[in-house]
């Protein structure tokens, strides 16, 4: 259980690493690349979602 829980507390931490350089990306070249811009938007998104899913598995790890 706690290493189960410790993994999911890591995959959280590094998707939000993730997260944080796609937007720092944006901010540097979005505007010289717009068609980059709309992909990293994209991948925030589907990051996001994974990040949400980690954090309710860990609740109900808790639980």
């Amino acid at each position: 259980m706690a290493k189960r829980k410790k993994r999911l507390e890591k995959g959280i931490e590094s998707i939000g690493k993730q997260i944080d350089l796609h937007k720092e990306k944006i901010k540097k070249f979005g505007h010289e690349k717009e068609y980059l811009e709309d992909y990293w938007k994209k991948q925030i998104e589907d990051l996001e979602k994974r990040k949400k899913n980690r954090e309710e598995k860990l609740k109900k790890e808790e639980d």
